[in-house]
């Protein structure tokens, strides 16, 4: 649109951007034509190159007692420990998370269940005992719609 002698104006309004991004527009066009104009990464350039990302999932698949943890789960607070270590660089547990997420890395939880669970036992309680437990409307009396108590009598005004 430069090129065809657009202003910085026209631009701005044509393609719905605010006059400062058109203006930037117009001074890359103007140093360094088109190729200067292609889409670049957004944002703050990343702390981490590939050779330092490759050596951050290399420490994370040894897991995270290799890694000096007392338990196998990770945690961001855990994964930012060892990229730490690995590279020096300190992010913060909340921006971890998409750090892992772009390395296909997905959030799972342990299934928590006690080691004295017995399946059968609690088979054998929902079938037998729960039926009595379970508290059920009385099938004998019908129910109210009422917000108030059943047989209760309005009081006159």
């Amino acid at each position: 649109m430069f090129a065809k002698g657009s202003t910085q104006a026209d631009v701005a309004r044509e393609l719905g951007v605010s006059r400062p991004t058109a203006l930037e527009w117009h001074r890359k066009w103007s140093d360094g034509g088109k190729k200067a104009l292609a889409a670049g990464r957004p944002g703050r350039p990343p702390l981490l190159d590939a050779s330092d990302m490759a050596r951050v999932v290399k420490a994370l698949r040894r897991g995270p007692v290799a890694n000096g943890f007392p338990t196998e789960m990770w945690t961001l607070s855990r994964v930012v420990e060892v990229i730490e270590t690995v590279t020096g660089v300190r992010y913060h547990p909340g921006h971890v998370w998409y750090i892992l997420r772009d390395m296909g890395w997905s959030r799972q939880r342990p299934a928590r269940r006690a080691v004295e669970r017995d399946d059968a036992a609690i088979d054998a309680w929902v079938k037998k005992r729960w039926p009595v437990v379970k508290k059920t409307p009385d099938v004998e009396r019908p129910g109210s719609a009422s917000r108030t108590r059943a047989g209760s009598a309005s009081s006159p005004r």
